[in-house]
């Protein structure tokens, strides 16, 4: 069971900086400990900013969802770039394509409780992410 997802079309830094205030403010009311909000807010800053630069713009499905023993926090980002070419290399510490940091989906991964990674080159990325309350 889930509340109805709010959508955020992210094209621009500022959809970025949108995606985190709404992810901040859902954390707070599902009663997410601060750290689980900082965890899940950090992860989908970095999620949203790689649907931005290296998806080429989406979208991003926030919505509070209840498995029955506990609440939780669900976010979809998609987008429909060039995909990850390979996956594993892309899930390695300090790999990047970007001249980042390269902790991006790695570091994501290790934040939230659930992580799911759908890809197809020349079709997009969809990342589908879940942290629950403890």
């Amino acid at each position: 069971m889930n509340d109805q997802a709010q959508r955020i079309e992210v094209v621009s830094d500022q959809d970025v900086v949108r995606v985190r205030q709404l992810v901040r403010s859902l954390a707070v009311a599902v009663k997410l400990s601060l750290v689980d909000q900082t965890k899940l807010v950090t992860a989908a800053s970095e999620l949203a900013r790689n649907t931005l630069v290296y998806g080429g713009g989406g979208s991003v499905e926030v919505a509070s969802v209840d498995n029955g023993r506990r609440k939780g926090i669900r976010i979809v980002f998609a987008d429909r770039g060039p995909g990850i070419a390979d996956l594993d290399l892309a899930f390695t510490d300090g790999y990047t394509t970007g001249g980042g940091l390269g902790l991006g989906l790695s570091g994501a991964r290790r934040l939230v409780d659930e992580f799911d990674i759908e890809t197809a080159v020349g079709e997009g990325t969809s990342i589908t992410v879940t942290k629950w309350c403890r």
